[in-house]
């Protein structure tokens, strides 16, 4: 008995075993598979093919931008709650309907030093200066859009008054008068309040509930003053 206890500095003493010591002396079985093979599905692998746009034609590539760019037309048209603006947002649209204002608000002037330069220049520069104007306010109130998202939105809100230039270009190809101004200043507030309206209701949910009017103000003058150039137009 004396020899088989061992005193407490003897058992502090004895060197103890590695935790791991006993892991050398396993080995995998030869009858274990061990090998593999990393597998894509056929349904995931079709999903890739349909998605991807590297092998695409540039034919369909158009096509389908240009069928991005009519589906956000008709949402502007038919204004609705809808996050379609904002998921999928683009700048051809808006960059389609700038350059479509700016050339028919464009004078035609007989004097060679006035080419109409300006007036191109200055359509360009109310309406891409004062979308990012108006972002940047949105932004500075808290809003939950993007820059892009919101330039995206105001500028595919122009489309009505687009519209409005287009008729009132037609009306006054019948000459001016009392008559005629009143139809185009009928003409421009309804588009007007149409590009308000389509506005406010893609923007207005990515503001503050108690800054909804401080965000809705600007886009307010932002049509305005595009409108007053349209109704103030004379060829």
């Amino acid at each position: 008995m004396a020899e088989a206890e061992e005193s407490p500095g003897e058992q502090e003493t004895s060197p103890s075993k590695p935790l791991f010591a006993g892991l050398s002396d396993i080995s995998i079985s030869q009858d274990i598979p061990i090998e593999g093979e990393i597998t894509i599905p056929v349904s995931a692998r079709a999903h890739e093919r349909n998605s991807s746009t590297l092998n695409e034609s540039v034919r369909h590539t158009i096509m389908r931008d240009l069928k991005a760019v009519g589906k956000k037309f008709m949402h502007v048209l038919y204004p609705r709650k809808s996050n379609a603006l904002l998921r999928d947002w683009d700048l051809w649209g808006p960059l389609i309907l700038c350059v479509t204002l700016a050339l028919m608000l464009q004078k035609n002037s007989m004097d060679g030093e006035k080419d109409g330069g300006p007036q191109f220049a200055e359509v360009f520069v109310v309406v891409w200066f004062g979308a990012v104007t108006i972002t940047l306010n949105s932004k500075l109130l808290g809003g939950n859009i993007s820059f892009f998202q919101s330039l995206c939105v105001l500028g595919y809100c122009i489309l009505p008054l687009t519209v409005a230039m287009l008729i009132c270009r037609l009306l006054l190809l019948a000459g001016q008068g009392p008559v005629n101004f009143m139809i185009r200043l009928f003409v421009v507030l309804v588009m007007f309040s149409w590009s308000v309206i389509a506005s406010t209701a893609f923007l207005a949910d990515s503001q503050p509930p108690n800054r909804k009017a401080l965000a809705v103000y600007p886009v307010f003058l932002f049509y305005f003053v595009i409108s007053w150039m349209i109704l103030t137009f004379t060829p």
